[in-house]
């Protein structure tokens, strides 16, 4: 019996619902929660890139925008600090409309590389620098002189938006590599991908991705504290001499000595 059009809105309007609800889940997960806004959270953008490439961009950007809205309810007490009904219009629609909505550009490479990885690490990288670049505006403009300071408040924000977004970003694109590679996601189902050979390779490429990944927030968590005034509130750059950069030193060799091991290890056992 054909499936009527009608079915087949159903079952995508289904999935993008669970997929919607997942995100709300997953954005909830913080590895780490700064101060003035912007976490870094487990592959939250990840199921709305997923719908983007199962069923197009136009199903992306609703769930992306029906995000925004959600996000938009549950940090909804940060439009207390605009300074004006201008400055609280430019925080939802940077912050959260345009901010959440364009991850569901994740799947407009889906046509370009015949490779499915390589257009969900694609997507995932797009969408992530979109959001950054809206979450980057907001702050030189709407925060400049609130939570970030008035002078050089481009560089600012490009570099606090970074602390999270970054992280986030590769946090989304390990996940998106390691979903492209082993479920198929054409069609109406998904399928398993098997790997032969090229499994172990895989997998130890994924476990030095995660040590990267690792490394860097955990300098983060040891850096980023001391740029804050414990008085004030303030940023306050001066906080860096507090840093025990011997122990950031350590931790970030130590993490990229594992990253380098792992890769070349996974290297030689592609190729056997």
């Amino acid at each position: 019996m054909p499936k009527t059009k009608s079915f087949k809105f159903t079952k995508i309007l289904t999935e993008s619902a669970i997929m919607l609800a997942l995100t709300v889940v997953l954005s909830y997960l913080k590895l780490l929660d700064l101060p003035y806004g912007g976490s870094i959270t487990l592959c939250s953008m990840l199921p709305t890139i997923l719908i983007a490439y199962r069923h197009g961009i136009g199903w992306g950007l609703s769930v992306g925008l029906a995000n925004s809205l959600l996000q938009l309810l549950m940090g909804v007490s940060n439009l207390s600090y605009a300074t004006s009904a201008a400055a609280a219009v430019a925080i939802v629609l940077l912050d959260y409309i345009l901010a959440f909505t364009v991850t569901g550009f994740g799947g407009i490479f889906k046509k370009v590389f015949k490779n499915q990885t390589a257009a969900l690490v694609g997507g995932t990288a797009l969408a992530s620098v979109l959001r950054y670049v809206f979450h980057v505006i907001s702050g030189c403009t709407v925060w400049a002189g609130l939570s970030i300071p008035t002078n050089e408040a481009f560089i600012y924000s490009l570099a606090y938006n970074a602390t999270y977004m970054l992280p986030e970003l590769l946090i989304a694109v390990a996940g998106a590599a390691y979903i492209g590679g082993a479920v198929g996601l054409e069609g109406e189902g998904l399928t398993r991908i098997a790997k032969n050979g090229t499994k172990t390779s895989f997998v130890l490429k994924a476990i030095g991705a995660l040590f990267a990944v690792a490394t860097f927030i955990t300098d983060i968590l040891l850096i980023a504290p001391h740029l804050q005034n414990a008085e004030s509130g303030d940023f306050d750059i001066t906080g860096l001499s507090n840093v025990n950069f011997t122990l950031v030193g350590i931790i970030t060799v130590v993490g990229a000595v594992l990253f380098a091991v792992f890769t070349v290890i996974a290297g030689k056992k592609g190729k056997k």
